[in-house]
């Protein structure tokens, strides 16, 4: 990693704007603009489609191809902010290392639409990948809150009898809505992104009046028997990196196959800076890698677009 990469990111991500503890209506435009800032990669192909009810964008390096497998993916935001067309950078850069075609999901957000929303959106296009895509192909991903949402799909999936997917890979996952972990504070001076005071307005939003120690609110307390493989990335230098960090001490006592993979020195969500931080590349290589071992490369000949 280079250092002056690092810092100059760190620095870029302090002098914003973005208050991600302000008021959300407020913040979604300055949220907006951070992400239209992110490099995408050459040959991006985007289509707004439909899993289910819910809307979300099926993100694809050049034309959309049904015989790729597929990735369910849920962008973080803290469950207030953004949305699946200005987020699309990162799940084009796991496209664009993998080949998989990503399908983004445009999921309800707090304060508007507190919890259960998200989660019956997330289990919808859920449901609707399956109906499409063998187990074997899909798997399920996301960050920060998007990497909670996809875990607490997925226990509700299991709840109710679903199939799993091959494998499912987490980025800074926020599981924890107690806000129980250390180092949201012990880390909260090199975390240009996130901060204790953010993390409970946000909580408090999305939660609303359901208790927090809910595994559906926060995976971190759930069940996790049964669930596939799964690859967690965290950075050091990021506040909610004991809930990456709990998350898959939780899961092995479950039973599940764990990659838990801290990278030093960088901070929440590094990944989006793929292209200006050389350990944010090297990162999301490792997660190919991960998708590529788990996904059937098995081409379904009578596979058709979802959407």
């Amino acid at each position: 990693m280079s250092r002056e990469q690092a810092e100059a990111i760190a620095r870029t991500l302090r002098d914003s704007p973005l208050d991600v503890g302000g008021e959300a209506v407020e913040q979604r435009a300055l949220f907006a603009q951070l992400m239209a800032s992110r490099p995408r990669p050459a040959d991006l192909v985007t289509e707004n489609i439909r899993l289910g009810n819910t809307p979300a964008v099926r993100i694809s390096i050049g034309p959309a191809e049904p015989r790729r497998p597929a990735v369910l993916y849920f962008h973080g935001g803290g469950y207030a902010v953004g949305t699946a067309a200005e987020t699309i950078g990162l799940p084009a850069q796991i496209s664009a290392r993998n080949g998989v075609t990503v399908l983004s999901v445009d999921y309800r957000l707090a304060p508007e639409n507190p919890f259960p929303a998200a989660l019956t959106d997330g289990l919808d296009a859920y449901q609707a990948a399956l109906a499409t895509y063998a187990p074997t192909r899909l798997a399920v991903a996301g960050e920060s809150a998007g990497g909670g949402l996809a875990l607490a799909t997925l226990l509700a999936a299991k709840q109710r009898g679903l199939a799993m997917p091959a494998a499912a890979f987490v980025m800074s996952p926020w599981v924890d809505l107690t806000l129980s972990g250390a180092s949201i504070d012990t880390k909260a001076d090199a975390d240009p992104v996130i901060h204790r005071a953010a993390l409970e307005l946000r909580a408090r939003e999305y939660a609303g009046d359901q208790p927090r120690t809910d595994p559906l609110v926060s995976p971190l307390f759930g069940d996790f028997d049964g669930l596939p493989p799964l690859l967690i990335q965290a950075g050091s230098h990021e506040c909610l990196l004991d809930d990456a960090v709990g998350l898959a001490g939780r899961a092995a006592t479950d039973n599940v196959a764990i990659t838990l993979d801290i990278t030093p020195g960088v901070h929440h969500v590094f990944q989006a800076v793929a292209t200006l931080l050389d350990e944010a590349d090297a990162a999301l290589q490792r997660a190919s890698a991960f998708l590529s071992q788990h996904l059937s490369s098995t081409a379904d000949p009578e596979a058709t677009l979802i959407g």
